[in-house]
């Protein structure tokens, strides 16, 4: 990696150090809380885990990131979509595990984190670009997105879980939708920012009007609530099999790319070079340890949200303390039983619609990834790579052996890295 700064740098308002009066700070951070809220949120909802437990995860490993990262990064961290895929079947299997593999799955994202951590301290980040190149990182994105697609399908037809086709489900799911697309395209300033939560509330309140909402969490829900935390050995055991382990830990490559061009991003916005101070180890390391933390208390991995980063550009506002605000607010936001109770009655419907968008969005972001990049389908080798991906990737084709089981995105990631790595940058054709 190399220094990434720019001659066009703008002047921050406030910046990576400098703190701001307390009533702006109140409401710089909770413009990045909302930011980040509907993506967090809309994660453990899509794969039944606590949303406030979610929220507190978020929170925690944001604190970690930046203590870790000596205070030096302004990154967020939210609920990673790259693992929704592994952690619905991990919990709606009946011999996937539950909670307790979840947990075991997401720790192991943290330890592969740690590992790359200390090699690329000891070694340098040459190695990564090397197993892990736009040709291999874009396809398995696309993969994350597109092997979503008929969860998205099904939510919006209400025919996911077992349920039947319903009209009044599809209507609102796609209210929902154009709902989100319009706030993404047309809505500027602090609504242009949250797009996602926009819809989520436009369809929750259509949901009402249809007679979709069940209200009975909401009477019971209290002010202060402690949310249903699975914590290791306490109510949960954990399940610990190389399935569990190989249906999440690749996936931390990917997040891990995500993670760089994070920070490349970072580099440019803030003329600065975080590669080198406090160094890439110790971002992957913070980045890591975030997921350790949401392991032990029930939530999904984290990693480093671009949403958050969008708002540092265009506010030029990069003070951590801010970024710390947000994760301050995220934890007392997650023990307030009210809004715990509101997203979790959040109609199939509404999640439907916005996953139409979602999913797809993170499928095209692997295709510009591939476009930014360069990257030539012309040429053989980048074209047999990219669709064996594909096709392995959204075909389920698995290694089933006894108990062990490697399929979808994580079997595509490594067929993808074993590619890249075997076949030749020059052919004779």
């Amino acid at each position: 990696m190399t220094e990434e700064t720019t001659s066009n740098y703008v002047k921050p308002v406030l910046d990576i150090h400098e703190r701001p009066t307390w009533n702006k700070w109140i409401v710089l951070s909770i413009q990045h809380l909302f930011t980040m809220f509907g993506s967090t949120i809309f994660v453990p909802t899509v794969t039944h885990l606590n949303p406030s437990v979610a929220l507190i995860s978020s929170g925690l490993g944001t604190l970690a990131y930046l203590i870790i990262t000596r205070g030096k990064i302004p990154a967020y961290l939210g609920s990673s979509f790259a693992f929704i895929a592994p952690i619905t079947m991990l919990l709606a299997a009946k011999s996937g595990g539950g909670p307790g593999a979840v947990m075991v799955g997401t720790f192991s994202v943290g330890v592969v984190y740690a590992i790359v951590a200390l090699i690329v301290y000891y070694v340098g980040v040459e190695w990564i670009q090397k197993v892990l190149p736009p040709i291999v990182v874009g396809p398995v994105i696309m993969v994350i997105g597109l092997s979503l697609a008929p969860s998205a399908a099904a939510m919006a037809m209400g025919t996911n879980n077992g349920g039947t086709y319903d009209y009044k489900i599809l209507l609102v799911a796609l209210i929902t939708l154009v709902a989100t697309i319009i706030a993404m395209m047309f809505f500027k300033g602090f609504f242009g920012l949250i797009p996602i939560l926009c819809g989520f509330v436009i369809g929750y309140l259509v949901s009402m009007m249809f007679g979709l909402v069940d209200y009975t969490l909401i009477k019971e829900a209290s002010l202060f609530q402690v949310p249903d935390f699975t914590i290791p050995f306490v109510n949960m055991d954990p399940v610990v099999t190389l399935t569990v382990v190989l249906s999440m830990a690749p996936l931390a490559f990917v997040t891990m790319a995500e993670h760089m061009g994070h920070q490349l991003l970072l580099n440019r916005i803030t003329n600065r070079n975080f590669f080198k101070d406090p160094g890439l180890h110790r971002s992957l390391a913070a980045d890591g340890t975030a997921s350790i933390i949401a392991s032990l208390i029930g939530g999904p991995p984290v990693t480093t949200y671009g949403e958050n980063i969008g708002v540092l550009a265009i506010t030029k506002v990069y003070s951590v303390f801010v970024i710390g605000g947000a994760a301050v607010f995220a934890i007392a936001f997650g023990f307030i039983g009210y809004i715990n109770a509101v997203i979790t009655s959040v109609p199939t419907a509404v999640l439907g619609g916005i996953s139409l968008l979602l999913f797809g969005v993170i499928a095209t972001s692997g295709l510009r990834m591939m476009i930014e990049s360069r990257v030539d389908l012309s040429q053989n080798r980048n074209m047999i790579i990219a669709s064996v991906v594909l096709v392995v990737g959204i075909g389920g084709l698995m290694i089933h052996v006894g108990s062990f089981q490697l399929s979808g995105m994580a079997m595509a990631a490594l067929i993808g890295i074993i590619l890249n790595l075997v076949i030749p940058e020059k052919t004779t054709k």
